[in-house]
């Protein structure tokens, strides 16, 4: 097996400083990533100040380890990066900006080569045989940050989409398939059925795996944003047939999660759910609603949208790096 590294050296302006993150910067790190998605276009998957806190405070990650900053010499943060144990230290997420008007200063190499160093140190912790990536995701309209990743052995191999519905007027009156409806969510008494059946639709998809019941909930449940009025479950009698976990963000109601389990697909229920959540949203007085869809989604997720009246909004690309080579597979779902 062969670890792949970056091979071209960095060097950082010396009017800047990289260093290790800690929580007293969390708010001007949310600040520059929502000016860089501003500048981009597109603020919709920008974490706000109080989601970040969610994230930076979960078990198992460490802002001092996981996150680095570059700033001036006056203190003002020009530049973040954060790396994120996606799954059994075998498959890792590197998420990282730059401020437009500090581009071309070594920034954003010198950031991604402190994630590499963190995950091949992480990757120590890993089942020996299996293979090691690391990916990073891009706006493609940002282009230095596509030019960045492919000079570090980057390559792009998959596409995301930022979908998006405006509701002109009220949506028509949903049919459910035969035996499906549609109850509260009681987050003490649902919440472990909720998350069975989560698991178990996105074994379907591209790159996923199973996530604990404890991350899980501190993923959904310490959203600052969730609101158990907007979660629809759809129940066929005891057994939880599909859902649709919806919130509000950035100023648009965001279908966060939407699944049907293999069953019951096929029926019009994933339809039935789209059109409830949009239906809720507008009774709301939110009459934009977005969602983030993988292009190629083997579901059928993306003609299932447009059917509902989404339209592609951005395009993002995922760009991965192997870091060891192995097995495809690991015998960890954590």
């Amino acid at each position: 097996m062969t670890t792949q590294l970056s091979s071209n050296e960095t060097h950082l302006d010396a009017s800047l400083t990289l260093r290790p993150a800690t929580l007293a910067d969390l708010n001007a790190v949310a600040q520059l990533w929502y000016s860089v998605a501003e500048m981009e276009g597109d603020v919709s998957f920008v974490m706000t100040a109080e989601e970040m806190a969610n994230i930076w405070q979960a078990d198992g990650f460490s802002v001092e380890c996981d996150v680095f900053v570059v700033e001036t010499k006056d203190g003002r943060i020009v530049g973040s990066e954060e790396l994120y144990n996606e799954a059994g230290h075998y498959k890792f997420k590197a998420d990282g900006c730059v401020h437009y008007e500090f581009r071309g200063l070594g920034i954003g190499s010198a950031l991604l080569e402190k994630a590499e160093e963190r995950a091949l140190a992480e990757m120590k912790f890993s089942e020996p045989d299996v293979r090691v990536s690391i990916q990073s995701f891009f706006n493609n309209k940002d282009e230095t940050g596509h030019d960045l990743l492919k000079t570090k052995n980057y390559f792009p191999i998959r596409y995301y989409w930022r979908m998006e519905a405006r509701l002109q007027e009220a949506p028509a009156t949903v049919t459910f398939p035969d035996g499906i409806e549609i109850r509260p969510f009681i987050k003490d008494e649902h919440a472990v059925a909720v998350w069975q059946a989560d698991n178990e639709v996105f074994r379907d998809h591209w790159g996923s795996h199973e996530s604990t019941y404890e991350d899980w909930s501190h993923q959904k449940f310490g959203n600052p944003n969730f609101d158990p009025t907007l979660w629809m479950i759809a129940w066929d009698g005891n057994e939880i047939a599909g859902f649709s976990q919806n919130r509000y963000r950035m100023g648009k109601g965001w279908v966060g999660t939407i699944g049907v389990r293999r069953a019951w697909r096929k029926k019009g229920l994933g339809l039935a759910l789209l059109s409830h959540s949009f239906g809720e949203f507008y009774k709301r007085g939110m009459n934009t609603i977005g969602l983030g869809v993988d292009a190629s989604n083997p579901t059928g997720a993306t003609r299932l949208y447009q059917r509902a009246g989404m339209v592609a909004a951005s395009e993002f690309a995922a760009y991965e790096k192997e870091l060891r080579a192995g097995s495809m597979e690991s015998n960890d779902s954590s």
